[in-house]
Protein backbone atom coordinates (compact mmCIF):
# COMPACT_ATOMS: atom_id res chain seq x y z
CA UNK A 1 0.00 0.00 0.00
CA UNK A 2 1.55 3.47 -1.26
CA UNK A 3 2.43 5.83 1.91
CA UNK A 4 -0.96 8.32 1.80
CA UNK A 5 -1.13 11.62 4.28
CA UNK A 6 -3.39 12.18 6.33
CA UNK A 7 -5.78 14.00 3.94
CA UNK A 8 -5.29 11.37 1.10
CA UNK A 9 -6.77 8.48 3.58
CA UNK A 10 -9.49 11.07 4.37
CA UNK A 11 -10.72 11.47 1.41
CA UNK A 12 -10.60 7.71 0.50
CA UNK A 13 -11.86 6.45 3.83
CA UNK A 14 -14.93 9.26 4.23
CA UNK A 15 -16.03 8.51 0.60
CA UNK A 16 -15.91 4.71 1.47
CA UNK A 17 -17.86 4.96 4.42
CA UNK A 18 -20.74 6.96 2.25
CA UNK A 19 -22.60 3.67 1.67
CA UNK A 20 -23.05 2.50 5.14
CA UNK A 21 -26.74 4.80 6.35
CA UNK A 22 -27.12 3.80 10.16
CA UNK A 23 -25.43 7.13 11.60
CA UNK A 24 -28.37 8.65 13.40
CA UNK A 25 -26.71 10.28 16.63
CA UNK A 26 -30.30 9.98 18.64
CA UNK A 27 -31.11 7.95 21.69
CA UNK A 28 -27.78 8.79 23.82
CA UNK A 29 -26.90 9.56 27.41
CA UNK A 30 -26.46 13.12 28.38
CA UNK A 31 -23.17 14.27 29.00
CA UNK A 32 -20.88 17.43 28.98
CA UNK A 33 -17.89 19.40 29.49
CA UNK A 34 -19.21 22.45 31.71
CA UNK A 35 -17.13 21.38 34.39
CA UNK A 36 -14.05 21.95 32.75
CA UNK A 37 -13.28 18.26 32.76
CA UNK A 38 -13.17 16.65 29.19
CA UNK A 39 -14.12 17.45 25.60
CA UNK A 40 -17.18 17.11 23.97
CA UNK A 41 -21.01 17.39 24.13
CA UNK A 42 -24.02 14.94 23.25
CA UNK A 43 -26.76 18.26 24.49
CA UNK A 44 -27.42 21.63 24.16
CA UNK A 45 -25.09 22.83 20.95
CA UNK A 46 -24.07 18.82 20.77
CA UNK A 47 -25.47 16.46 18.39
CA UNK A 48 -27.64 18.68 15.67
CA UNK A 49 -28.66 16.35 13.81
CA UNK A 50 -27.86 17.68 10.70
CA UNK A 51 -29.10 15.62 7.39
CA UNK A 52 -28.00 15.20 4.23
CA UNK A 53 -30.51 15.52 1.27
CA UNK A 54 -30.92 12.29 1.08
CA UNK A 55 -31.55 12.15 4.95
CA UNK A 56 -28.11 10.42 5.92
CA UNK A 57 -26.98 12.01 9.00
CA UNK A 58 -23.42 14.39 8.32
CA UNK A 59 -22.94 15.66 12.25
CA UNK A 60 -20.69 13.03 12.77
CA UNK A 61 -17.13 12.12 11.29
CA UNK A 62 -17.64 9.32 9.57
CA UNK A 63 -15.11 7.39 8.31
CA UNK A 64 -13.38 3.72 7.97
CA UNK A 65 -10.57 2.66 10.00
CA UNK A 66 -9.94 0.68 6.51
CA UNK A 67 -11.28 -0.04 3.02
CA UNK A 68 -9.36 -3.12 3.04
CA UNK A 69 -10.92 -6.47 3.67
CA UNK A 70 -10.34 -10.01 3.39
CA UNK A 71 -14.19 -10.55 2.85
CA UNK A 72 -15.41 -10.85 -0.79
CA UNK A 73 -19.07 -10.05 -0.65
CA UNK A 74 -20.61 -9.44 -4.33
CA UNK A 75 -22.41 -5.64 -2.83
CA UNK A 76 -19.35 -4.18 -1.29
CA UNK A 77 -17.59 -1.60 -3.00
CA UNK A 78 -14.67 -2.38 -0.30
CA UNK A 79 -14.42 -6.10 -1.21
CA UNK A 80 -11.35 -8.27 -1.77
CA UNK A 81 -11.63 -8.55 -5.63
CA UNK A 82 -12.94 -4.73 -5.97
CA UNK A 83 -10.06 -2.39 -8.13
CA UNK A 84 -10.82 0.59 -5.99
CA UNK A 85 -7.56 2.29 -4.12
CA UNK A 86 -6.43 1.14 -0.61
CA UNK A 87 -5.83 3.09 2.76
CA UNK A 88 -5.56 2.36 6.24
CA UNK A 89 -5.95 4.72 9.19
CA UNK A 90 -4.07 3.93 12.62
CA UNK A 91 -5.97 3.94 15.79
CA UNK A 92 -4.07 7.42 16.80
CA UNK A 93 -5.01 9.23 13.41
CA UNK A 94 -8.56 8.27 13.84
CA UNK A 95 -8.17 9.96 17.59
CA UNK A 96 -6.48 13.21 16.34
CA UNK A 97 -8.73 13.50 13.46
CA UNK A 98 -12.08 13.18 15.47
CA UNK A 99 -10.70 15.74 17.89
CA UNK A 100 -9.14 18.33 15.59
CA UNK A 101 -12.83 18.05 13.98
CA UNK A 102 -14.81 18.44 16.80
CA UNK A 103 -12.18 22.14 17.88
CA UNK A 104 -12.85 23.04 15.09
CA UNK A 105 -17.05 22.97 15.28
CA UNK A 106 -17.19 20.67 11.85
CA UNK A 107 -18.66 17.69 13.74
CA UNK A 108 -20.21 16.42 16.80
CA UNK A 109 -18.86 13.38 17.14
CA UNK A 110 -17.50 9.97 15.00
CA UNK A 111 -19.00 6.93 13.27
CA UNK A 112 -16.57 4.60 12.72
CA UNK A 113 -16.71 1.56 10.32
CA UNK A 114 -14.08 -0.79 8.93
CA UNK A 115 -13.07 -3.68 6.82
CA UNK A 116 -11.67 -6.63 8.12
CA UNK A 117 -7.89 -6.49 7.84
CA UNK A 118 -5.52 -9.47 9.41
CA UNK A 119 -8.53 -11.02 11.41
CA UNK A 120 -11.95 -9.99 12.54
CA UNK A 121 -10.13 -9.79 16.13
CA UNK A 122 -7.44 -7.74 15.30
CA UNK A 123 -9.46 -5.31 12.98
CA UNK A 124 -11.91 -4.73 16.45
CA UNK A 125 -8.99 -4.26 19.21
CA UNK A 126 -8.10 -1.48 16.47
CA UNK A 127 -11.76 0.17 16.71
CA UNK A 128 -11.66 -0.69 20.18
CA UNK A 129 -8.84 1.40 20.82
CA UNK A 130 -9.84 4.68 19.15
CA UNK A 131 -12.79 4.81 21.43
CA UNK A 132 -10.63 3.80 24.66
CA UNK A 133 -8.43 6.90 23.75
CA UNK A 134 -11.09 9.41 22.98
CA UNK A 135 -12.52 8.27 26.22
CA UNK A 136 -9.59 8.11 28.97
CA UNK A 137 -6.78 9.63 27.11
CA UNK A 138 -8.53 12.67 26.38
CA UNK A 139 -11.56 12.43 28.03
CA UNK A 140 -14.36 12.66 24.52
CA UNK A 141 -17.78 13.20 25.90
CA UNK A 142 -19.40 13.23 22.53
CA UNK A 143 -20.69 10.75 20.23
CA UNK A 144 -19.28 7.74 19.43
CA UNK A 145 -20.86 5.07 17.23
CA UNK A 146 -18.79 1.80 16.61
CA UNK A 147 -19.73 -0.81 14.03
CA UNK A 148 -18.81 -3.88 15.39
CA UNK A 149 -17.39 -6.96 13.56
CA UNK A 150 -20.04 -10.51 14.59
CA UNK A 151 -16.99 -12.77 14.03
CA UNK A 152 -14.41 -10.81 16.47
CA UNK A 153 -14.26 -12.11 20.21
CA UNK A 154 -17.28 -11.09 22.44
CA UNK A 155 -15.00 -9.64 24.75
CA UNK A 156 -13.93 -7.30 21.98
CA UNK A 157 -17.32 -6.35 21.30
CA UNK A 158 -18.36 -6.01 25.05
CA UNK A 159 -15.38 -3.64 25.70
CA UNK A 160 -16.52 -1.75 22.26
CA UNK A 161 -20.07 -1.04 24.08
CA UNK A 162 -18.45 0.61 27.00
CA UNK A 163 -16.80 3.30 25.43
CA UNK A 164 -19.64 3.75 22.73
CA UNK A 165 -22.85 5.43 22.81
CA UNK A 166 -24.44 2.95 20.31
CA UNK A 167 -23.13 -0.06 18.58
CA UNK A 168 -24.44 -1.81 15.60
CA UNK A 169 -24.17 -5.18 13.45
CA UNK A 170 -25.56 -4.64 10.24
CA UNK A 171 -27.95 -7.95 9.03
CA UNK A 172 -26.56 -6.82 5.69
CA UNK A 173 -29.35 -8.65 3.43
CA UNK A 174 -32.85 -9.29 4.43
CA UNK A 175 -32.85 -12.81 3.64
CA UNK A 176 -30.95 -15.92 4.52
CA UNK A 177 -30.76 -17.47 1.03
CA UNK A 178 -29.58 -14.04 0.15
CA UNK A 179 -26.81 -13.24 2.46
CA UNK A 180 -25.65 -16.62 1.51
CA UNK A 181 -25.60 -15.77 -2.20
CA UNK A 182 -24.02 -12.39 -2.38
CA UNK A 183 -21.97 -12.67 0.92
CA UNK A 184 -20.99 -16.34 1.31
CA UNK A 185 -18.09 -15.66 3.94
CA UNK A 186 -21.36 -14.16 6.27
CA UNK A 187 -22.47 -16.17 9.19
CA UNK A 188 -26.17 -14.90 9.66
CA UNK A 189 -26.66 -16.77 12.83
CA UNK A 190 -23.42 -15.29 14.25
CA UNK A 191 -24.40 -12.25 13.33
CA UNK A 192 -27.77 -12.64 15.23
CA UNK A 193 -25.53 -13.95 17.78
CA UNK A 194 -23.74 -11.06 18.42
CA UNK A 195 -26.83 -8.96 18.37
CA UNK A 196 -28.51 -11.14 21.42
CA UNK A 197 -25.21 -10.86 23.37
CA UNK A 198 -25.47 -7.13 22.49
CA UNK A 199 -28.81 -6.90 23.99
CA UNK A 200 -28.18 -8.84 27.53
CA UNK A 201 -25.22 -6.73 28.07
CA UNK A 202 -27.43 -3.57 27.56
CA UNK A 203 -30.16 -4.77 29.76
CA UNK A 204 -27.77 -6.35 32.80
CA UNK A 205 -26.11 -2.88 32.02
CA UNK A 206 -29.53 -1.15 33.05
CA UNK A 207 -30.03 -3.48 36.09
CA UNK A 208 -26.49 -2.64 37.24
CA UNK A 209 -26.86 1.00 36.81
CA UNK A 210 -30.31 0.85 38.97
CA UNK A 211 -28.05 -0.39 41.76
CA UNK A 212 -25.30 1.20 41.32
CA UNK A 213 -24.59 4.34 40.33
CA UNK A 214 -20.96 3.84 39.66
CA UNK A 215 -21.91 0.82 37.47
CA UNK A 216 -20.09 1.80 33.69
CA UNK A 217 -22.68 2.51 31.09
CA UNK A 218 -22.62 0.22 28.53
CA UNK A 219 -23.79 1.39 24.73
CA UNK A 220 -26.70 3.88 25.98
CA UNK A 221 -28.08 4.39 23.00
CA UNK A 222 -28.52 0.92 22.05
CA UNK A 223 -28.10 -1.15 19.23
CA UNK A 224 -28.97 -0.51 15.33
CA UNK A 225 -28.97 -2.60 12.24
CA UNK A 226 -28.55 -1.86 8.25
CA UNK A 227 -30.48 -3.77 5.64
CA UNK A 228 -29.70 -3.47 1.80
CA UNK A 229 -32.90 -3.22 0.13
CA UNK A 230 -32.59 -4.23 -4.20
CA UNK A 231 -29.68 -6.35 -4.22
CA UNK A 232 -31.87 -9.46 -3.93
CA UNK A 233 -34.95 -10.86 -4.30
CA UNK A 234 -37.00 -9.98 -1.36
CA UNK A 235 -39.64 -8.03 -2.02
CA UNK A 236 -40.73 -4.60 0.84
CA UNK A 237 -43.51 -7.52 2.63
CA UNK A 238 -40.18 -10.06 3.33
CA UNK A 239 -38.28 -6.95 4.79
CA UNK A 240 -40.87 -5.38 6.40
CA UNK A 241 -41.32 -9.06 8.58
CA UNK A 242 -37.82 -8.85 8.86
CA UNK A 243 -37.11 -5.81 10.44
CA UNK A 244 -40.08 -6.39 12.74
CA UNK A 245 -38.33 -9.56 14.04
CA UNK A 246 -35.28 -8.03 14.27
CA UNK A 247 -37.08 -5.39 16.77
CA UNK A 248 -38.79 -7.99 18.91
CA UNK A 249 -36.01 -10.27 19.30
CA UNK A 250 -32.88 -8.01 19.79
CA UNK A 251 -34.77 -4.78 21.00
CA UNK A 252 -32.88 -2.57 18.45
CA UNK A 253 -33.25 1.31 18.21
CA UNK A 254 -33.44 1.54 14.78
CA UNK A 255 -33.32 -0.86 11.74
CA UNK A 256 -31.72 1.36 8.61
CA UNK A 257 -32.20 0.56 5.27
CA UNK A 258 -29.98 1.48 2.24
CA UNK A 259 -30.92 1.27 -1.29
CA UNK A 260 -28.58 -0.81 -3.29
CA UNK A 261 -26.46 1.45 -5.30
CA UNK A 262 -24.63 -0.11 -8.31
CA UNK A 263 -21.05 -0.23 -7.70
CA UNK A 264 -17.25 0.03 -10.18
CA UNK A 265 -16.90 -3.49 -11.54
CA UNK A 266 -19.82 -5.00 -9.94
CA UNK A 267 -20.36 -7.97 -9.62
CA UNK A 268 -22.86 -9.93 -12.64
CA UNK A 269 -25.18 -11.54 -10.04
CA UNK A 270 -26.22 -7.85 -8.68
CA UNK A 271 -28.92 -6.03 -10.40
CA UNK A 272 -28.10 -3.45 -13.58
CA UNK A 273 -29.66 -0.79 -11.95
CA UNK A 274 -30.75 0.75 -8.75
CA UNK A 275 -34.07 0.67 -7.14
CA UNK A 276 -36.37 3.74 -6.89
CA UNK A 277 -35.04 5.66 -4.03
CA UNK A 278 -38.59 6.14 -3.01
CA UNK A 279 -38.53 2.18 -2.05
CA UNK A 280 -36.54 2.81 0.88
CA UNK A 281 -38.52 5.98 1.34
CA UNK A 282 -41.39 3.54 1.74
CA UNK A 283 -39.88 1.11 3.86
CA UNK A 284 -38.74 3.99 6.34
CA UNK A 285 -42.79 4.71 6.55
CA UNK A 286 -43.59 1.50 7.18
CA UNK A 287 -41.00 1.39 9.70
CA UNK A 288 -42.35 4.32 11.62
CA UNK A 289 -45.81 2.88 11.59
CA UNK A 290 -44.58 -0.29 13.73
CA UNK A 291 -42.99 2.10 15.98
CA UNK A 292 -44.76 5.33 16.80
CA UNK A 293 -48.34 4.44 15.01
CA UNK A 294 -48.85 0.74 16.88
CA UNK A 295 -49.32 -1.48 13.06
CA UNK A 296 -48.86 -4.68 13.53
CA UNK A 297 -46.25 -6.31 10.67
CA UNK A 298 -49.55 -7.42 9.24
CA UNK A 299 -51.24 -4.81 8.79
CA UNK A 300 -47.89 -3.15 6.93
CA UNK A 301 -47.86 -6.14 4.82
CA UNK A 302 -51.18 -5.71 3.75
CA UNK A 303 -50.73 -2.20 2.59
CA UNK A 304 -48.10 -4.18 -0.39
CA UNK A 305 -49.76 -5.32 -3.44
CA UNK A 306 -50.90 -8.60 -3.11
CA UNK A 307 -49.23 -10.38 -6.13
CA UNK A 308 -46.05 -8.12 -5.99
CA UNK A 309 -45.42 -8.03 -2.34
CA UNK A 310 -44.16 -4.40 -3.03
CA UNK A 311 -45.52 -1.11 -1.20
CA UNK A 312 -46.87 1.20 -3.78
CA UNK A 313 -44.68 3.95 -4.69
CA UNK A 314 -46.69 6.66 -5.12
CA UNK A 315 -48.66 7.04 -1.87
CA UNK A 316 -47.64 6.11 1.36
CA UNK A 317 -48.13 2.77 3.34
CA UNK A 318 -50.61 4.42 5.85
CA UNK A 319 -52.49 5.95 2.91
CA UNK A 320 -52.64 2.68 0.64
CA UNK A 321 -53.67 0.71 3.98
CA UNK A 322 -56.44 2.95 4.53
CA UNK A 323 -57.82 2.63 0.71
CA UNK A 324 -57.57 -1.09 0.95
CA UNK A 325 -59.81 -1.48 3.95
CA UNK A 326 -61.67 1.22 3.55
CA UNK A 327 -64.62 -0.91 5.32
CA UNK A 328 -62.98 0.82 8.71
CA UNK A 329 -63.76 3.86 7.18
CA UNK A 330 -65.16 7.18 7.78
CA UNK A 331 -64.18 7.17 11.71
CA UNK A 332 -65.84 9.43 13.96
CA UNK A 333 -62.79 11.79 15.53
CA UNK A 334 -65.04 12.89 18.73
CA UNK A 335 -65.60 9.09 19.77
CA UNK A 336 -62.80 6.86 17.80
CA UNK A 337 -60.12 5.29 20.02
CA UNK A 338 -56.75 6.52 19.87
CA UNK A 339 -55.47 2.90 17.67
CA UNK A 340 -58.08 4.07 15.24
CA UNK A 341 -57.72 7.58 15.05
CA UNK A 342 -53.94 6.64 14.53
CA UNK A 343 -54.75 4.90 11.03
CA UNK A 344 -56.13 7.78 9.45
CA UNK A 345 -54.06 9.27 6.53
CA UNK A 346 -52.73 12.84 7.40
CA UNK A 347 -53.55 12.24 11.34
CA UNK A 348 -49.74 12.16 12.84
CA UNK A 349 -49.37 10.97 16.82
CA UNK A 350 -49.30 14.44 17.83
CA UNK A 351 -52.65 15.24 16.05
CA UNK A 352 -53.93 12.13 17.45
CA UNK A 353 -52.80 13.31 20.90
CA UNK A 354 -54.58 16.74 20.55
CA UNK A 355 -57.72 15.47 19.21
CA UNK A 356 -57.51 13.19 22.52
CA UNK A 357 -57.41 16.02 24.91
CA UNK A 358 -59.14 18.69 23.07
CA UNK A 359 -62.85 16.02 22.79
CA UNK A 360 -63.12 15.51 26.64
CA UNK A 361 -64.64 19.45 26.68
CA UNK A 362 -65.87 20.45 23.09
CA UNK A 363 -67.24 18.35 20.08
CA UNK A 364 -64.87 18.80 17.44
CA UNK A 365 -65.74 20.30 13.95
CA UNK A 366 -63.91 19.85 10.64
CA UNK A 367 -61.94 23.47 10.76
CA UNK A 368 -60.73 21.97 14.27
CA UNK A 369 -59.42 19.16 12.35
CA UNK A 370 -57.65 21.28 9.80
CA UNK A 371 -56.04 23.12 12.08
CA UNK A 372 -54.01 19.64 13.30
CA UNK A 373 -52.76 18.79 9.78
CA UNK A 374 -51.38 20.23 6.71
CA UNK A 375 -53.95 19.59 4.35
CA UNK A 376 -57.52 18.80 5.60
CA UNK A 377 -58.85 17.63 1.92
CA UNK A 378 -56.75 14.25 2.29
CA UNK A 379 -58.49 13.67 5.94
CA UNK A 380 -62.68 14.21 4.31
CA UNK A 381 -63.09 10.39 3.14
CA UNK A 382 -61.63 9.12 6.52
CA UNK A 383 -63.60 11.13 8.96
CA UNK A 384 -66.81 12.68 10.94
CA UNK A 385 -66.89 15.30 12.72
CA UNK A 386 -69.44 17.59 14.36
CA UNK A 387 -70.41 19.38 10.83
CA UNK A 388 -68.93 16.71 8.40
CA UNK A 389 -70.09 13.68 6.82
CA UNK A 390 -68.76 12.05 3.88
CA UNK A 391 -71.96 10.78 2.34
CA UNK A 392 -71.35 11.18 -1.25
CA UNK A 393 -67.34 10.38 -1.07
CA UNK A 394 -67.75 7.25 1.14
CA UNK A 395 -70.03 6.24 -2.08
CA UNK A 396 -67.19 6.74 -4.28
CA UNK A 397 -65.93 3.32 -5.94
CA UNK A 398 -62.34 4.76 -6.42
CA UNK A 399 -61.19 7.77 -3.68
CA UNK A 400 -57.55 7.12 -4.58
CA UNK A 401 -57.45 10.35 -7.49
CA UNK A 402 -58.66 12.77 -4.31
CA UNK A 403 -56.39 11.96 -1.70
CA UNK A 404 -53.27 11.22 -3.78
CA UNK A 405 -50.74 14.12 -3.69
CA UNK A 406 -50.55 16.03 -6.83
CA UNK A 407 -47.15 15.69 -8.67
CA UNK A 408 -45.69 18.58 -9.53
CA UNK A 409 -42.66 19.83 -11.76
CA UNK A 410 -40.00 22.17 -9.94
CA UNK A 411 -39.26 24.79 -11.79
CA UNK A 412 -35.35 25.86 -11.36
CA UNK A 413 -35.79 29.68 -12.19
CA UNK A 414 -39.13 30.31 -11.05
CA UNK A 415 -39.70 33.68 -9.19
Amino acid sequence: MAQLDTREKLAILADAAKYDASCASSGTAKRNSKDGKGLGSTEGMGICHAYAPDGRCISLLKILLTNSCIFDCHYCINRKSSNVRRARFTAQEVVQLTLSFYKRNYIEGLFLSSGIIGSSNYTMEQMVEVARSLREDHHFRGYIHLKTIPDADPALVHQAGLHADRLSINVELPTVSGLKRLAPEKDGARIEGAMAANKSDIADNKDAKAKYKSAPRFAPAGQSTQMIVGADAATDSDIVRRASGLYDRFGLRRVYYSAFSPIPDASAVLPLQRPPLMREHRLYQSDWLMRFYDYSPAEVVAAADDATGMLPLDIDPKLAWALKFRDRFPVDVNRAPREMLLRVPGLGVKAVGAILTSRRWRRLRLDDIGRLTVSVAKLRPFIVTEDWRPVVLADKVDVKPLVTPKQQQMELFAA
